[in-house]
């Protein structure tokens, strides 16, 4: 029986599914009926209404649980919200705008509210805008980038509601770039067969971000509360079902607890790039989401698939090198291999046509590794990307940051060649979640990159990810609705957990060392996941790094504890430390389970693709935890009353 994070685990890998042990109060039997060869039933399992309310209904339901909060209020350590969203990406933004329509809505956010990955996305949002376009085209590409493993019916719903979708970003105010006949340029990325990639520049998600946050400013059904970190998510047990009642977050800037409670929870925390050194991802993107749902015993999917984008900054080859290091690499968009780039080894060869016919335009999955069969072949640390070949007044309107960014660092970009190297960019696993964003959680909906929808599959499609995260956004706002009208939370129960506690009482020269063996215990972790769960894998190297974590985290709890640290104490440092090891277990884990080569995952013992083994990698609730402090919530979950 394959087995998770020293607890027994339900997987559905190979066709196979090995039941998980369960505690008698939690059933999944619905699970366990699950057809594994549809990805995405979960709308069988899940029970989402779809019958809507009346507005004088929401209105009437929608104030009931602030107003009979108040008796249970002792001070503003506690907030009450009808809808709560952690993460301030593109999707928890256009979720909000719409369910602010209906009732209140928090949204808490890491850092600042602008710092996210859609805040750093270059290339776009691909979408059928073009008459020589078709739905079907789009389609047929996603499926074939992600090795056949994504989900039909969501893939089809994804690219058929996507046009409209991004005609509301424009409607709110995003400005998008137009052609010489006024019309929407749309250009092209590796693994598309027509240009369809809306974009501004090659700041699209910066672009999309000021138009989304300007709307929800303007918003007064909307509090957004910035430096706030989502520690755990508060869930209890009835009839066999878990549910979601809000989150324990840490203010940072205050240096109090705050717990948020609502009757429906939207999570949209991104990815979890920084359990690798080199990252796309800005510093918040350590997986909390993830960690926390998997804590709170939500389903988990195709964690195995970690897309390198093969084309990031490689500073060691600027001439002019950065002060100081990055603390995430400079993206330069697949948007550049798009418009003509060409890759080169350091002897100006060209070599991606003998890798794939499709040269720089092939899925990310196929340059990554060929840039990084290349590195290893030659012994070299980065490839050189050129455009200098286009019209320089061409290049400098279509990539004005990267340009800017290179010539800070003494390189013209329209003279010369770009250092790049492959580095963590995005997880097409997460909280399995259905067609409406639902999870196994009630009350808990996902989007953006914390989810797994089934429209990746093996290897997510260049432009993807901004679509698929506001396609459902969307859809999970009428179910969320629905919920909230008929949620009768006890607003009492708020106190019914035990709260995380700040740890004041630990001498400031013990809560320094912890820091600073945090930081040492972070980066070993980012270089056990680089050299063994990185582009290549074998078996051996995954055992290697399922061995080594496990050591690695033990030392770092027993580190903690024998220096004051007690189980609910809380520090973002540590917070963090935890979800990062959370999440890199489960990578591991998944990827041991899956003995084939598909996407993004290619192992050297199982170096070919098996029709037989073509099903996603499903992570059930296991009702034994690891006894570790990464795998379990701060607070006990509670029985429903």
């Amino acid at each position: 029986m394959a087995r998770l994070m020293g607890g027994s685990a339900g997987f559905h890998v190979q066709g196979a599914h090995m039941q998980a042990s369960r505690p008698p109060s939690l059933s999944f039997r619905t699970c366990a009926q699950l057809e594994i060869s549809r990805f995405c039933a979960i709308p069988r399992f899940m029970g989402v209404k779809a019958v809507s309310a009346s507005q004088q209904h929401i209105r009437h339901r929608f104030s009931s649980i602030r107003a009979s909060a108040l008796p249970c209020m002792q001070d503003d350590t506690t907030r009450y919200f009808d809808f709560v969203v952690i993460g301030s990406g593109v999707a928890g933004l256009r979720y909000a705008l719409e369910v602010s329509k209906h009732g209140s809505v928090a949204i808490i956010t890491k850092a600042e509210p602008h710092e996210s990955n859609t805040n750093y996305a270059q290339g776009g949002v691909s979408a059928v805008l073009c008459p020589k376009d078709s739905v079907e085209s789009h389609m047929q590409d996603t499926i074939v980038a992600g090795a056949y493993l994504c989900d039909e019916e969501t893939v089809r719903i994804v690219c058929t509601e996507g046009p409209e979708r991004v005609k509301e970003l424009i409607a709110m105010g995003a400005s998008f770039d137009h052609g010489e006949d006024g019309r929407l340029h749309l250009a092209r990325e590796g693994g598309h067969s027509h240009n369809r990639i809306v974009h501004s520049a090659d700041m699209t998600g910066k672009e999309i971000e000021r138009a989304l946050l300007q709307a929800v400013e303007n918003d007064e059904n909307i509090s957004v509360f910035g430096h706030h970190f989502a520690i755990d998510l508060l869930t209890c047990q009835n009839n066999g079902e878990i549910f979601c009642y809000g989150v324990d977050s840490l203010d940072t800037k205050a240096q109090k607890v705050v717990r948020f409670i609502s009757k429906v929870t939207l999570l949209a925390s991104g990815g979890a790039g920084h359990i690798y050194p080199t990252t796309t991802n800005p510093p918040v993107a350590t997986g909390d989401g993830i960690a926390m749902c998997h804590r709170a015993q939500a389903v988990i999917s195709n964690m195995e698939f970690v897309q390198f984008h093969p084309t990031a900054l490689s500073d060691e080859g600027l001439p002019i090198k950065p002060a100081k290091i990055r603390d995430n690499a400079f993206l330069v968009t697949e948007a550049v291999r798009g418009d003509g780039g060409i890759l080169y080894n350091q002897s100006m060869e060209r070599f991606m046509p003998l890798y794939d016919d499709r040269a720089e335009l092939a899925p990310r999955d196929v340059v990554a590794r060929s840039i990084d069969d290349q590195l290893k072949k030659r012994g070299e640390k980065y490839v050189l990307l050129d455009i200098s070949h286009k019209p320089r007044e061409k290049i400098l309107a279509h990539f004005p940051n990267i340009a800017a960014e290179c010539l800070r660092h003494g390189l013209d970009i329209t003279q010369q060649p770009i250092p790049v190297v492959p580095a963590a960019h995005y997880m097409c696993g997460g909280v399995r979640a259905g067609l409406q964003g639902e999870t196994s959680v009630k009350g808990l909906y996902v989007a953006g990159e914390v989810a797994c929808t089934g429209l990746h599959g093996a290897n997510r499609l260049a432009s993807n990810s901004l679509l698929e995260a506001l396609v459902f956004a969307q859809r999970a706002v009428q179910p969320s609705i629905d919920h909230m009208v008929d949620a009768d939370a006890d607003p009492c129960l708020a106190e019914k957990w035990a709260r995380p506690v700040l740890s004041v009482s630990i001498k400031d020269s013990a809560l320094s060392d912890i820091i600073e063996r945090t930081k040492k215990t972070r980066m070993e972790l980012q270089s056990i996941m680089w050299e063994y769960v990185g582009i290549v894998r074998s078996t051996n190297r995954l055992k290697n790094a399922e061995w080594k974590i496990g050591d690695l985290e033990s030392e770092w709890e027993e580190f903690l504890f024998r220096r004051g640290w007690k189980p609910a104490s809380v520090g973002i440092e540590a917070c963090e430390m935890r979800n990062l090891f959370c999440c890199a277990k489960l990578v591991v884990k998944s990827a041991l389970a899956r003995r084939e080569s598909r996407g993004l995952h290619f192992t050297e013992d199982f170096p070919y693709l098996e029709e037989s083994k073509r099903k996603p990698t499903v992570i059930f609730p296991t009702a034994i935890q690891e006894l570790t402090w990464s795998s379990k919530p701060l607070q006990r979950q509670l029985q429903c009353k």
